[in-house]
């Protein structure tokens, strides 16, 4: 990648469209710059939860996540191009069962808070399910593999999971719904 990104200030968006990755052009407000967008913003989230202190096995995962999420966004860059696999989703799946496999069953809906790392999780937990909607609102008009939604729903998934994981090992309990 040496002097990939040599110039940042290109002016070739100022007429409102950008690049992808196999050199096409597009409109900055597509359906496919959306979902890139909120790809970006998932992983810009992680980035902000991972500034906090955290256990080793919870820190790992998201730095993988943060990996696999560029490449997703690289997928959704390029039409046509493949980098997220079934094994991807299974891989999140595996991680979802260990970190959940310590957790109390839920009785009671839990809203966003506790710890702050909590919360953070939670934080990228939604943005995770705009990304997904945003995805899907691409696929029904261009080809995008299943997997790549696949992904984002077990990504938002595990961010919730981690929420209430992240609390349990800071000893503070989630917060609870409570009907008004």
């Amino acid at each position: 990648m040496a002097n990939r990104l040599s110039r940042i200030t290109t002016r070739t968006g100022d007429d409102g469209s950008t690049g992808l990755g196999d050199g096409t052009r597009t409109r900055k407000n597509s359906a496919r710059i959306h979902a890139l967008g909120d790809v970006d913003e998932l992983n810009s989230c992680i980035g902000v939860l991972l500034c906090e202190s955290l256990p080793d096995s919870a820190r790992v995962t998201l730095v993988r996540m943060q990996n696999e999420l560029f490449d997703l966004g690289g997928e959704i860059a390029v039409p046509g191009y493949t980098m997220v696999s079934e094994a991807h989703v299974a891989r999140l799946e595996a991680d979802l069962a260990t970190f959940n496999a310590v957790l109390p069953p839920l009785k009671e809906f839990i809203l966003p808070g506790g710890s702050r790392a909590a919360a953070l999780a939670h934080l990228a937990r939604t943005v995770a399910r705009r990304a997904e909607r945003s995805v899907v609102q691409l696929s029904e008009n261009e080809e995008i593999g299943a997997p790549v939604r696949q992904y984002l729903n077990r990504a938002s998934d595990l961010l919730f999971v981690l929420g209430r994981w992240i609390n349990r090992e800071a000893g503070v309990a989630d917060v609870l719904w409570e009907r008004r």
